[in-house]
């Protein structure tokens, strides 16, 4: 079975003059990292008889896309993926995400409304970014290799923060880090969305993590002249590449909330650059 980089490492960074920890899991491995190597670390470590397909959903130019091809690939499983639609450009231009998802075999099928699946003993079929119990399996992981960190360097409280998609990540640190205040920001929906998000999987709310925002209503996909700027300062400062998707906005919204650095503060990079390949251009096209 394949091994990971396991624990990542953590580091202190200086950035806009206030100091962080930084979680590495974007170095756990250079194709499975992040929060998905996380929460598909299940998938990865237990047997599974008689599977031989994946079957997923979600946009074209997902984490948790390119991801899952990786793990099917590793598994030899064939990979279906469903998306609304696929952009004619990215069609006839493959990049990002999507073409590394292609090139590792993944069969991918445009299809509206409900997806035509049925549970089956050789199907697997995980959820869109892979917001199911299972995740907590790596999760888990993620808190002990934090909780042991700070047994190790002697620091007691601990602010972590990590911008969400589903919230799945976010959810279960909390849950298993209840000595320590985990916050997150939506990036997809808003706080309502994520609220039923953490719902789905935790009825008790007291494993929910904090959540934060910005003032301005924020559009996932959208081009933000102020993501493009943070994050090449954050490049420029730290040395450290960070997903322009999720990161950006993160680290907005961290810096415009000081009393989370009430404690020190842990920001766990969750991987995903992969995505920058196809983001970066359309910035460029706009704002450079």
């Amino acid at each position: 079975m394949k091994t990971l980089n396991f624990p990542s490492p953590i580091q202190s960074i200086t950035f806009d003059k206030q100091q962080f920890y930084l979680k590495r899991d974007d170095l756990i491995d250079p194709n499975f990292s992040g929060n998905k190597a996380r929460k598909f670390y299940y998938f990865l470590q237990h047997d599974f008889p008689g599977i031989d397909k994946l079957v997923s959903y979600g946009s074209a130019q997902s984490n948790a896309m390119y991801s899952l091809s990786v793990l099917a690939k590793i598994r030899g499983w064939k990979f279906e993926y469903y998306v609304d639609h696929i952009a004619d450009y990215l069609k006839e231009h493959p990049h990002g995400n999507y073409k590394a998802a292609v090139d590792n075999g993944m069969k991918i099928i445009e299809h509206s409304g409900v997806i035509p699946y049925e549970y089956s003993n050789d199907v697997l079929f995980i959820e869109e970014g892979g917001r199911q119990i299972e995740a907590e399996f790596g999760i888990r992981l993620l808190a002990e290799e934090i909780s042991l960190w700070q047994q190790e360097n002697g620091v007691k409280d601990l602010n972590i923060f990590l911008p969400s998609g589903t919230g799945t990540t976010a959810l279960f640190l909390q849950k298993h880090l209840l000595s320590n205040r985990v916050y997150t920001t939506p990036c997809v929906g808003d706080e309502a969305y994520l609220k039923k998000q953490f719902l789905e999987l935790e009825e008790d709310e007291k494993y929910h993590p904090e959540i934060l925002s910005l003032e301005k209503k924020h559009h996932f996909g959208k081009l933000y002249k102020e993501n493009y700027k943070i994050w090449l300062k954050l490049q420029q400062q730290t040395g450290v590449e960070f997903d322009l998707l999720y990161d950006s906005l993160g680290w907005r919204v961290l810096l415009a909330h000081s009393e989370v650095f009430s404690s020190p503060t842990l920001y766990i990079h969750q991987g995903g650059v992969l995505g920058n390949e196809s983001m970066l251009p359309r910035y460029k096209r706009k704002y450079d």
